[in-house]
């Protein structure tokens, strides 16, 4: 798992105090402090699995001795009814971590197979699919985690990776050869610069500046074309906005370098998982 173990951990504690801030009322007057228990997490539906490493560590936390045995793991295609894990302890423990781990799971898992659904659409075409910073407060490190176990990969983190100036950025800043000539006198000279632009004409000014990465924003695909030739190779190409599975392949198919799809955050539906007692 590439996530940093301390901010899982808070992610996680900070979800069981928001779900448990005082007591389990049901959990804590029905079941004995002392009783053992196993469960089994089964999947509703076909997809891909990411999270199962999160959702074992809620319960980790709960209770540092519980039991796991792992069937499936983050990147496995998964059939609806694949049992994709057991875990064995305290039946308080399975109880009060169960809406935790599963919220953490299913929509990890949801990015996951979402991405994997676009990835499938452009094989065979030069394009890769990233992601955006269109993410869940919060939750940012997990879905990021998430497009790559789905086969995309991630576009900048935040703000400080990349300077990437987008319409507003160039209309506040004076134009496209003002914006980019005055922020590179101040940026490192590790820090690639990334340029949105709207029209033909733009990406011709962009060339001339020469910006590392060009997004052709909500660009037809006769346009995105010319901008291919137009580039000849001097620059990355993004393609954004409005992309969808229906004009997805004809994206990748104008021979951008990637396609970035906010989507695959921000509206994924979560992916049906279930955690069953064993009786």
């Amino acid at each position: 798992m590439m996530l940093n173990k301390i901010y899982v951990d808070r992610l996680i504690e900070d979800a069981l105090l928001e779900d448990i801030n005082y007591v389990d009322a049901a959990t804590d007057y029905l079941i004995p402090e002392t009783q053992q228990g196993s469960a089994q997490f089964i999947a509703k539906a076909d997809g891909v699995l990411a999270g199962m490493d999160i959702a074992l560590r809620v319960f980790e936390i709960i209770q540092p001795d519980f039991k796991a045995e792992v069937f499936k793991h983050d990147g496995d295609v998964l059939k609806k009814g694949d049992i994709i894990a057991k875990i064995s302890g305290n039946t308080r423990t399975l109880l009060k971590g169960e809406r935790t781990a599963l919220n953490l799971l299913q929509h990890m898992s949801g990015v996951a197979t979402a991405t994997n659904s676009a990835v499938k659409i452009i094989e065979g075409t030069k394009a890769s699919i990233a992601d955006t910073r269109k993410t869940l407060p919060g939750l940012r490190p997990l879905e990021k985690y998430a497009v790559t176990v789905g086969g995309g990969k991630n576009h900048r983190y935040n703000l400080s990776d990349c300077a990437m100036l987008k319409d507003n950025h160039v209309d506040a800043g004076g134009g496209i050869t003002n914006a980019v000539n005055s922020l590179r006198k101040k940026l490192g000279h590790t820090v690639k610069i990334e340029l949105e632009v709207r029209n033909l004409d733009e990406l011709k000014e962009a060339l001339s500046v020469d910006v590392d990465i060009i997004m052709l924003d909500n660009m037809s695909c006769e346009d995105m074309k010319k901008a291919v030739e137009i580039t000849g190779g001097k620059a990355k190409l993004e393609a954004s906005g409005g992309i969808t599975d229906e004009t997805l392949r004809a994206v990748a198919e104008t021979g951008v370098d990637i396609i970035s799809m906010g989507a695959i955050t921000h509206s994924v539906k979560a992916f049906d998982i279930s955690l069953k007692i064993i009786k």
